[in-house]
């Protein structure tokens, strides 16, 4: 078995960590909710969450990782007391990391050809319905879409058969300083924009109407549930680079800096998008329309358009391959901890599992589009999606609490003495009741809450068996642990 490596500066590890967290929700979905939600109101309330949501959760993440030495594959089994089954539950992050590559490697490739498209001038001179065809043109070509989410795979495998120092860290470094400066350029060119402060008022200035309208309940919702993915939580994406820190630094400091880093990328995500939208008179929307339709009308319209829709794209691929990388060494990193696999080998298996898996999504737009397993209008990719996001990531979130605070589990007194060891932000004591009974709750809630709105438009009947399968899998789950965190009894 490889030498287990470590990273080689602290700053390394933040970045690589807030590159897996730095998402494509960061841009296509936060600056509209935000908006939409009464703009500083609602960035007061997903901060608000982000610390009672996300910081312990990362800090548990991390805590497992360094504690562990090892992935998730074997980080529960080396920490777990003897007699336990913890490392039964491995699984919800394996299958979790595979089955959220098996979408997003595809939308990775997305952004890698509209890069590609930028770059060659093939947008400029569009209209409106022309740009709107050449994303339905992509999709329904499963050759180009393979073609780009191929590339994207063998990058970001490519990446990390380099190893963590060499690879991972050198190059996400690189990667998430260019995504910096090319989204504080772009910002700066947006905000030269004219009407650009309409743009400004509607994303930045508290507004309670705005709450109102929408619904107070509603708002603080969408600030929970936000805060809680936008770290991707819960299959143990964080988790791994925790095995390749340190002990200098406590964990609190780290996970505040990544959060920190997230965030940041987030709320400039904004000051990019939604200014140009009412500089040229677009709705400001979300989601894939956004980015592939939306925003390439907005760059045609102005001056320099093709040199700043090639940087978006180009920031965009950053975005997206940084968590394919971190993803990717997880999975790498699971099979050199379980099956003493060298790093050369556990590439090649990885690289050709990912691909295979990656088929279904990409045919789901095109020759397998009858197959809606969601309903009328959904696609492979959503029944995927909706079981890492809407399952996978609260219920794998759920169990790093339990296994961090429970007797049967690692014990919250060993989780707080790896969580604080070395100098920086100390993790509170006083937590410890926080973890083990409120924030379990909290994580449930937008558990059940999210099952409830992805469904709200089915029919009650189908809402309510929908929902009573979320409870049962929830009870499952519980109970799993319950069940493998019992000791044995000794003679």
């Amino acid at each position: 078995m490889e030498k287990r490596e470590k990273f080689a500066s602290r700053l390394g590890f933040i970045l690589v960590s807030a590159g897996c967290a730095v998402g494509i929700g960061n841009v296509w979905k936060f600056p509209y909710i935000c908006g939409m939600y009464g703009g500083a109101t609602f960035i007061l309330m997903y901060l608000l969450f982000l610390v009672l949501l996300g910081f312990p959760i990362l800090v548990a993440e991390f805590a497992v990782g360094r504690g562990s030495q090892m992935g998730m594959g074997k980080a529960f089994e080396r920490l777990e007391p003897k007699g336990t089954k913890w490392h039964n539950l491995k699984w919800i992050s394996i299958l979790g990391c595979f089955l959220l590559m098996s979408f997003y490697t595809m939308v990775g490739g997305w952004m890698l050809y509209y890069a590609y498209l930028e770059l060659t001038g093939r947008l400029s001179g569009l209209n409106v319905e022309q740009v709107g065809n050449v994303f339905s043109t992509m999709l329904s070509q499963p050759q180009t879409m393979g073609l780009w989410a191929f590339i994207a795979i063998i990058i970001s495998f490519g990446i990390c058969a380099l190893g963590v120092k060499n690879g991972v860290e050198k190059i996400t470094k690189v990667m998430m300083s260019l995504l910096i400066i090319l989204m504080v350029a772009l910002a700066i060119n947006s905000a030269t924009l004219p009407n650009a402060q309409e743009g400004f008022k509607f994303y930045l200035v508290p507004d309670l109407k705005a709450v109102k309208e929408q619904g107070f309940g509603t708002a603080i919702f969408a600030a929970m549930s936000h805060a809680f993915f936008t770290l991707s939580l819960g299959i143990g994406a964080m988790e791994i680079f925790g095995s390749y820190l340190n002990k200098k630094k406590r964990l609190g400091g780290e996970a505040v800096s990544v959060m920190v880093l997230d965030t940041f990328v987030a709320l400039m995500a904004g000051f990019i998008i939604i200014p140009a939208c009412f500089a040229f008179g677009v709705e400001p929307d979300a989601g894939p329309s956004l980015l592939f339709i939306t925003l390439p009308n907005v760059f045609n319209q102005m001056a320099g358009g093709r040199i700043w829709g090639a940087l978006f794209f180009i920031f965009m691929s950053f975005a997206a391959l940084s968590t394919i990388v971190a993803v990717f060494e997880n999975l790498i990193a699971t099979f050199m901890d379980t099956k003493g696999w060298s790093r050369s080998k556990s590439v090649i298996v990885n690289l050709v599992i990912v691909t295979v898996i990656s088929i279904p999504a990409i045919l789901g737009f095109n020759l397998w589009s009858k197959i809606q397993p969601l309903g009328e209008g959904t696609v492979i990719m959503d029944v995927e999606d909706f079981i890492v996001s809407y399952n996978l990531l609260p219920l794998g979130s759920l169990l790093f609490v339990m296994f961090c605070v429970r007797k049967n589990g690692w014990g919250f007194e060993n989780f707080l003495k790896e969580a604080n060891t070395g100098t920086g932000l100390k993790f509170p004591k006083w937590a410890r009741l926080y973890m083990q009974y409120i924030l379990p709750i909290i994580v449930v809630f937008v558990y059940l809450k999210g099952y409830y709105d992805f469904f709200a438009n089915h029919t009650a009947s189908s809402r309510i068996a929908w929902m009573a399968f979320a409870v049962i899998l929830l009870l499952l789950i519980f109970g799993m642990s319950l069940f493998t965190g019992r000791k044995k009894k000794t003679e």
